[in-house]
């Protein structure tokens, strides 16, 4: 209820101030008496006013603006902060000058003038200690000539004056202290401190002030996300693993002590599967995240930026315009939670793999392949037709183009046309790398006849192949990581060989097309030795990148993470709602096809195919499939020798849209995992044949005999940005059919495992949020969830499995969801108390003086003081009351409609409850009264019946 108890600025400082004195910038009530209310303007006037009386005891008026006001806990003084960097005392019966006037960071002159101005002191608390000085805790006050000083909070305590600088801009603090009761001695203990981006907690009871170690992610954002996974049943053991390497991550000098904060109580949730978010930021930094449950805590940071060479040299500054301002920002990550095998893609068309290691390692030459990746349609000869061509076709015997491992790139030996210089420089000095994730190889794409190379728009990794993939509008790339080499690297058209649907024509009409190289026979068959995919090795491409500027938003992917600053929706007119045919008539026939999707599995590579094969799925902006078939050499010692074959096995289907993803399922509607090695420690050397005896791959089934069991074996899954198809293998009919959206399109898109079994799970442009059935690809749900507004929502958005999605709805905020009814309906019970119920401490002893000459607290009805009796009605013009929409358990209930309708019956029985207990402690408090009225008036009876009337 508002009150109409009104203070007029002008009844307040009266004759003191001819001047509107300003905004209120403070107000409070004496700790000892709660009928004197001090408030402070902002130009420096301070008034005690008299709530009983309605007017001013006293004024005080300082000739710099007030910023706050802080009182002595016995009510006698109070402390004021000023815009000019001092600290005035004031008794609060001498009105005339401050006792005391202080400049902590000012400098003293000798001359005993008024010490040099310094910057605000925005905040200050003045907090007794029964044993001692008080405190003084301020933030602001620096000196002037502070130039580029971090922000501080300052503590002085007797003689001493601490300056604590703080890593981002103080927005508020709040001071902890042993009693909640402002009249008595505060006891403070530890400084609540909020930043603009952290939280800190100060010890003031330890000598230097540490900090407390702060339980709680506040650093999300520390640099700007980028892209995010999220992996829900994750194996039980790899929390417990990143928390003991992130574990020794953590500063030293906190604090003893524990955290300090302890209200609220967690919430019992039923899932108990291990959930984890991988977070990559702006600066190269990695994060992995506790999410189980409603948790949030970070457990682990991997540095990417500190292999690189942050000090280009002048000859490399011309890397810099592949990136903007954040060349290490991170693009696109994969990872094998079985394995812990990471692999993460730079905004600077760099590649890193990571294995995972509980050991310390010094690297001294961090392991380096070098990629040149330019595929074009023009002729390869010259203008004007002269000149000595260099052939774009693989020589016999030629290896990958790549430089050695240990090597690194050398700008000085660059070619004159600005070719084999990578965006970023791998360090040349020796590496220490902590316990945690360590760079096993570092891949580059380098700049090829003065273009850049283009961004990487897809990646995986297969920890049991040993292989890792990337793609770009260009082509794509396998690396083996045990080997250290480039097994394949071609562009996209090679892989369709002639069986391109697209009937692509070469840009220039003077020349054929030329192969550029990937393929020593494309056609479909088996594969023999001599079928190994090769890419050039001396041939100097000199072809140029050029593209047609309408074409290139179908070149990013959209289902994987873009770099900060790159926004390929930006080219949709803001709309989202662009139809992106992949008809040939709509890209003109030469579009750039881009790599977008990939997957590994063990399936059968080619139609009518008896047994399965390690194969990898490569899925292309213009909605194709395309299957290559791995032939991997002997494990063990072999396996670091022989080379693995790559060989194309045909087009398997085509779809609308960019390809976003492909999965497996068996007959039975399971899913077919991808094949994985177990984690082993890789710094201690082990028998390679002992190693492969761990090495767990899917269990290969018995190839069935009759056609019609070979048509049921598996199944392929593919969603595209606009439908989806279900393939039975080897047959590689399609089964199943569904059109997605027709208006819009989809931007991430996800095969995830729920308890009654598997569904695609789709999250569209106009805000839907959809989820098939498989195999059948029947709608099981589809919600109008939230619009796409922001480029973030489109970066950060992933589905994973048991009905749970994530994405960034803030720079500063992570929103988990659920589509997962069985979540819905024990979200009350997962989400935690914030408030919790505690003893209230006993308050202060007023002492026998102190109650006996009224020195003591005072305290004031302030129902009867700012009721409608007393002070009449407020007028409606001065605010309005807006109904809230339930509280936080609305928000709770809103969660889905039949817990929604529990939320707000037990909102409306809360609220019942809760006015019926208001009647019963007024009923209480009436009876009570009655009650002592009624003993009153028998006293009175038994005092006066023997008196006569006279005698009154």
């Amino acid at each position: 209820m508002l009150s109409g108890y009104v203070i007029m600025w002008n009844k307040a400082i009266e004759l003191s101030s001819k001047a509107h004195p300003g905004p209120v910038v403070h107000i409070s009530d004496n700790p000892m008496d709660e009928g004197k209310l001090i408030i402070g303007f902002e130009s420096g006037i301070v008034v005690l006013w008299d709530l009983k009386s309605k007017k001013a005891d006293y004024r005080y008026t300082y000739d710099e603006a007030i910023h706050s006001v802080a009182w002595h806990h016995e009510g006698k003084q109070f402390i004021c902060s000023h815009s000019d960097g001092t600290l005035t005392i004031w008794n609060v019966r001498g009105q005339g000058k401050p006792i005391q006037t202080i400049t902590p960071h000012g400098k003293q002159p000798k001359d005993g003038k008024k010490p040099e101005s310094c910057k605000p002191i925005l905040k200050v608390e003045y907090k007794t200690t029964r044993i001692g000085d008080p405190f003084i805790i301020f933030s602001g006050g620096l000196s002037y000539d502070t130039v580029g000083r971090r922000p501080c909070l300052t503590v002085m305590h007797g003689k001493s004056t601490a300056v604590l600088e703080m890593d981002y801009p103080i927005v508020d603090f709040l001071t902890l202290c042993e009693t909640p009761y402002p009249n008595d001695f505060q006891e403070p203990y530890a400084v609540v401190v909020l930043l603009e981006k952290d939280l800190v907690v100060i010890d003031l009871a330890q000598n230097g002030y540490p900090i407390f170690e702060n339980p709680y992610p506040l650093t999300i954002h520390e640099s700007p996300v980028t892209c995010c996974e999220y992996f829900a049943d994750c194996p039980v053991d790899l929390i417990p693993a990143l928390y003991s390497v992130g574990s020794r991550q953590k500063r030293q000098g906190y604090s003893k002590k524990e955290w300090p904060i302890s209200g609220g109580n967690w919430g019992q949730g039923i899932q108990s599967y291990p959930e984890i978010i991988i977070t990559g930021h702006a600066d190269g930094t990695v994060k992995f995240w506790d999410a189980s449950a409603i948790m949030l805590q970070v457990l682990y940071k991997l540095k990417t930026a500190k292999i690189f060479d942050r000090n280009r040299s002048k000859e490399d500054k011309g890397s810099t315009e592949v990136s903007d301002e954040d060349p290490f920002a991170i693009q696109i990550m994969a990872w094998c939670p079985e394995s812990r095998m990471l692999c993460v893609a730079g905004v600077s068309a760099n590649v890193i793999i990571y294995r995972f290691s509980k050991l310390e390692v010094t690297t001294e030459v961090v392991q380096l392949l070098e990629v040149r990746m330019q595929y074009e349609l023009n002729d390869i000869e010259s203008p004007d037709g002269g000149g000595e061509q260099t052939s774009a076709l693989p020589t016999p015997g030629a290896s990958p183009q790549t430089s050695g491992p240990p090597s690194h790139p050398s700008t000085s030996s660059n070619n004159s046309d600005g070719g084999n210089i990578p965006c970023l420089k791998v360090r040349s000095t020796p590496l220490k790398q902590s316990p945690g994730y360590q760079v096993d190889l570092v891949v580059q794409l380098v700049w090829v006849s003065g273009e850049p190379p283009q961004q990487i728009t897809s990646l995986a990794l297969n920890s049991s192949y040993g292989l890792v993939v990337f793609g770009n509008s260009n082509g794509l790339a396998v690396v083996d990581y045990i080997q250290k080499t480039v097994v394949l690297n071609l562009g996209t058209v090679e892989l369709y060989g002639s069986n391109d649907p697209y009937q692509r024509q070469p840009r220039s009409p003077r020349k054929t097309r030329q192969p550029s190289g990937g393929l020593c026979d494309i056609n479909e068959g088996s594969a023999t030795s001599e079928d190994r995919c090769k890419s050039p090795t001396s041939a100097k491409m000199s072809r140029k990148l050029s593209l047609p500027t309408e074409l290139k938003p179908d070149l990013v992917l959209l289902s994987v993470c873009p770099p900060r600053g790159a926004n390929p929706l930006d080219h949709r007119d803001n709309s989202f709602s662009r139809s992106r045919s992949s008809s040939v008539t709509s890209i003109d026939k030469e579009a750039r096809e881009a790599i977008s999707s990939f997957h590994f599995c063990e399936t059968f590579a080619r139609k009518g195919d008896s047994a399965l094969t390690p194969c990898l799925y490569v899925g292309t902006s213009l909605g194709t499939v395309l299957v290559l078939a791995l032939t991997l050499p002997p494990a063990g010692e072999q396996r670091q020798l022989q080379p693995v074959i790559l060989s194309p096995a045909g087009m398997l289907v085509r779809l609308k849209g960019s390809i976003l993803r492909m999965a497996f399922i068996d007959s039975t509607g399971s899913q077919l995992p991808s094949a994985y090695e177990p984690w082993y420690e890789p710094n201690v050397t082990a028998d390679g044949e002992e190693r492969e005896k761990v090495r767990k791959r899917r269990p290969v089934s018995v190839s069935p005999s009759t056609s019609q069991d070979l048509n049921e074996s598996q199944y392929a899954v593919v969603c595209s940005e606009k439908q989806a198809k279900v393939i039975a293998l080897p047959s590689q009919t399609c089964i199943y059919k569904h059109s997605i959206t027709e208006t819009s399109f989809i931007l991430r898109a996800d095969v995830v495992q729920m308890n009654q079994g598997m569904c695609v799970a789709c999250f569209c442009a106009n805000g839907h949020i959809m989820t098939l059935s498989v195999p059948g690809l029947r709608p099981l749900m589809d919600v109008n969830y939230l619009p796409l507004t922001d480029m973030r929502i489109a970066r950060t958005f992933c589905f994973t499995n048991l009905g749970q999605a994530m994405y960034l709805c803030s720079p500063t905020e992570i929103q988990r969801i659920t589509y997962s009814q069985d979540t819905c309906e024990n979200l009350q019970e997962m989400l935690g108390e914030l408030f919790t119920p505690v003893e209230t401490p006993e308050a202060p002893n007023r002492g026998f003086f102190k109650g006996l000459f009224g020195g003591g607290a005072q305290s004031l009805d302030r129902e009867e003081l700012f009721g409608e009796v007393a002070a009449g009605r407020a007028s409606r013009s001065l605010a309005q009351h807006i109904p809230g929409p339930g509280g936080i358990e609305g928000m709770k209930g809103a969660a889905s409609g039949v817990v929604g309708d529990l939320a707000r019956a037990r909102i409306a029985l809360d609220e019942r409850g809760q006015k019926l207990g208001e009647l019963e402690e007024r009923t209480a408090a009436m009876m009570a009264s009655a009650d002592s009225f009624s003993k009153h008036a028998h006293e009175m009876m038994l005092k006066c019946k023997d008196k006569k009337w006279y005698q009154f």
